[in-house]
């Protein structure tokens, strides 16, 4: 793209009163943009579900009844509204606590002076100021610029910054490469540009939670199975027996309430939300909440040397002149810091060092930028027209193989030193659009300028947490490799000490994938190449987390799985972040992907609870319907069932600690480990009450008993899937399951639990023959399990035949 017409509005910030003008007419930039839902939304999300819908009308019917106690089930709706409302509320609080600490201000020039404000106040027409890493925040004419290159990669694709001067129009959403700038704003709010994409993509935008999609195909499954069963159930139950409505009704309700997983979406809610203000108590701020769920799958994580693993400032060590009396050195190094509107990290150790030294007037200045890896600057004579150019960047960039000062800088970079080498040349800057490096002819290098980084004290204990989660660290610096190398063996970087210059690969050679996969610590990489490495590690299957925090990081931390940004990082980089470490900490990576791996792991816990709930009880109904006999439970001893082998238990396991690194492939583990503990469950219940029938009989008096044999098988086996959940165990799982049995031991055989819960147990029989059907559930588990598994490896070789065969 070529910069845009000279021509240019004049400059004249708004007053206080234009200001006030514009906001009243509604020529604001301020758009709605939240972090999560409205409290109304949160209200009316978790208070009008389709469960809650199905559990009121049943809850009507049993108060229809006159049978209260069997209601119970009824306090779920409470539970579920409140419990998912007060999660969520806490949630939002921490999202917009951190989101507001994370926000990048404006700054404009008015007619008071400079500013620095809310993005959301800028008004059309105000002259806004904007330097390297900054986002544009709105669409805008360049007044005035100084290096200025612009990345529109966000917007366009297009990977090469673009050199914009004086009038050229930039789009809101890009961000500044190099230089800075001054522009008046043309499109704000609604309409710019990235507001107006933004609204376009949302209109087709892709469900991005590979758990949510798990989730909803399993209840798609379940709802195909429900409707039938729950047909033959309200047949069975209402016209399939001459028995008195009230307990028809019961049986109906008794049968279709458990099939209801109403537990794991509220389950996962709550977890993940618990994830946000777990992480936000650490000071992370997460933009994209299934960024939680992608941190459990998290295989490799690359990170960015300088400000990453090492300390945000650095300070000028020393400057060694290289055998050059030149009294102008400082004046240089002065010039070219000054002219950067946002001096990076090592510019501001400069600017710090040289104080108010009087600086070299330039004539040109070229700002820095991470893909060329130095700035320059050129004078001119006013007597002569003579020109010097003055170039400040990467030893091995400016100077050749062989030099001197090239041999001290690599000496000192094997340190773990980060040096920058100023060069001075009598000719002039070429120009930047012609071909070539931009660089000036005979550049001979005066001075070494030496900086001190140290090593974040947190840093090797990260890695070696990485370590011994089997997660790989690659360690991607635009730096070079020599020091890359350095601060990676001193972190404990596996192998970190031989870092490969990037200058060598190729994105499209064929080595470059291997390469990527088989280094720890590469220098003297490239933007576009940062996003090449990531592309190459997720084209190798690997899901893969970006840090960093300057721009050069930007278009890698877009594309990786998860972009991890550090709060004091450049604005672009936090805005294309999906987690933010506002505390700027490495330690808290750990941490957070942690917290990915409980969540899901829990969740995936949970869901296998809920689904065998529901398994079995579409099982039993559907057994029970297509036999004839009347359903065995009543609404309260569902309700029992769920409350200490589901309920309760479920709560906790979905906030325990949990390690395991998550795997594709949710909806097939989770009905791999539910299915069997259903059919088992299913059978041993439905086994056992049909034997007590025929051992006590089928009369209307022997109901309660033959109830409660199948009852007790039930609670067999699903204690039983309790446990195998809860695996592997802890003193405070096994407290818990302990509980549970013991809570559901005191309810059925006490007085007053037996008579409340409707359980007769009383009769040795019904004991042995539940025991005997609970032990032959387990053992169909077993046996079902096997088959399931069986088939699995069945289908998956044949897959395996099939690609492996050649396609025509």
């Amino acid at each position: 793209m070529t910069p845009g017409s000279p021509a240019q509005a004049t400059r004249a910030p708004l007053t206080a009163a234009q200001v006030a003008e514009r906001i009243s007419r509604g020529e604001s930039n301020a758009i709605e943009s939240r972090t999560s839902r409205s409290f109304g939304e949160i209200f009316r999300a978790n208070a009008f579900t389709r469960v809650n819908g199905i559990y009121l009308v049943m809850f009507l019917l049993i108060l229809g009844t006159g049978y209260f106690i069997d209601g119970l089930f009824g306090l779920l709706i409470i539970v579920n509204s409140v419990v998912g409302m007060v999660q969520e509320v806490r949630a939002k609080r921490t999202l917009d606590r951190l989101a507001l600490l994370s926000k990048a201000p404006a700054r404009v020039e008015r007619a008071e002076g400079i500013a620095e404000i809310d993005v959301e106040e800028v008004v059309l027409d105000d002259v806004v100021l904007v330097a390297a890493g900054d986002q544009i925040p709105v669409d805008g004419e360049v007044l005035d610029a100084t290096g200025l290159e612009v990345d529109e990669s966000l917007l366009t694709g297009e990977s090469e910054p673009v050199l914009a001067a004086a009038g050229y129009e930039l789009k809101s959403g890009s961000f500044v490469a190099a230089g800075s700038a001054s522009f008046r704003a043309t499109a704000v709010g609604e309409h710019a540009y990235a507001a107006r994409l933004a609204k376009e993509a949302s209109e087709f935008r892709k469900p991005s939670s590979q758990l949510r999609a798990g989730i909803d195909q399993i209840l798609k499954y379940v709802t195909w199975a429900l409707i039938p069963v729950g047909v033959l159930t309200i047949v069975n139950q209402i016209w399939g027996h001459a028995e008195d409505w009230r307990d028809a009704v019961r049986g109906l309700v008794a049968a279709l309430v458990p099939m209801v997983p109403e537990g794991l979406v509220l389950m996962t809610s709550v977890a993940m939300a618990v994830g946000v203000i777990r992480l936000g108590r650490r000071n992370c701020l997460v933009q994209d909440l299934p960024a939680i769920e992608q941190l459990a799958r998290v295989d490799v994580v690359c990170t960015d040397k300088t400000g990453t693993l090492t300390e945000d400032g650095m300070r000028v060590g020393a400057v060694e002149r290289l055998g050059v009396d030149d009294d102008r050195i400082e004046a240089a190094l002065a010039a070219i810091g000054r002219a950067e509107g946002k001096p990076n990290a090592s510019m501001a150790a400069i600017l710090e060092h040289v104080g108010d030294a009087p600086a070299l007037v330039a004539q040109t200045s070229i700002a820095f930028s991470s893909s060329r890896k130095w700035a320059a600057m050129q004078t001119a004579d006013a007597a002569t027209g003579a020109v010097e150019s003055w170039v400040l960047g990467a030893p091995d960039v400016l100077l050749a193989v062989g030099d001197a000062a090239r041999s001290r800088s690599d000496a000192l970079a094997s340190e773990g030193l980060r040096v920058l080498a100023l060069a001075r040349s009598d000719r002039a800057l070429p120009d930047p659009e012609e071909p070539g490096d931009g660089l000036p002819g005979g550049l001979v290098a005066t001075a070494l300028v030496i900086l001190d980084q140290r090593l974040r004290a947190e840093a090797p204990g990260a890695i070696a947490y990485f370590a011994e989660q089997d997660v790989d660290i690659k360690v991607i610096s635009g730096d070079n490799a020599a020091a890359v190398g350095a601060i990676a063996a001193e972190a404990g970087v596996p192998n970190g000490r031989n870092a490969v210059d990037a200058r060598t690969l190729d994105p499209e050679s064929a080595h470059f994938d291997t390469e990527v996969r088989d280094r720890t610590a590469f220098g003297r990489v490239t933007p576009t190449q940062k996003r090449a490495m990531v592309h190459a590690l997720q084209g190798d299957g690997r899901v893969v987390a970006m840090t960093g925090d300057g721009v050069n990081d930007v278009l890698a931390l877009k594309d990786a799985d998860v972009g991890v940004a550090m709060g004091s990082g450049s604005p672009a980089a936090r805005a294309v972040s999906r987690i933010v470490l506002l505390d700027n900490s490495f330690a808290t990576l750990p941490h957070v992907v942690a917290e990915g791996r409980r969540v899901i792991g829990n969740i995936e816990r949970v869901a296998t609870l809920f689904l065998t709930k529901t398994l079995y009880s579409i099982l039993l109904a559907l057994l029970v319907a297509v036999t004839a006999v009347p359903f065995p439970f009543l609404p309260r001893h569902v309700t029992l069932i769920a409350w200490f082998t589901i309920g309760i238990p479920a709560f906790f396991l979905a906030l325990a600690p949990n390690t395991a690194r998550a795997q594709d492939g949710f909806v097939r583990r989770v009905l791999d480990a539910a299915v069997p503990g259903g059919i088992g469950a299913a059978l041993a219940s439905y086994g056992a009450y049909l034997t007590a029938r025929a051992v006590f009989g089928t009369e209307h008096s022997e109901r309660v008993q033959n109830a409660s044999t199948g009852f007790l098988a039930l609670v067999i086996v699903a204690f039983f899937v309790l446990i195998t959940v809860a695996r592997p165990f802890q003193p405070w799982k096994l407290g818990l399951v302990g509980a549970m049995i013991g809570g559901m031991l005191v309810v059925i055989l006490t007085p007053l639990g037996s008579q409340v819960f409707d359980v007769d147990l009383h009769d040795p029989r019904a004991v042995l023959i539940a025991c005997a059907f609970g032990a032959a559930g387990i053992a169909v588990r077993f046996g079902a399990r096997a088959v399931l598994r069986a088939i699995y490896g069945a289908v998956s070789r044949r897959r395996q035949r099939r690609a492996a065969l050649p396609h025509p």
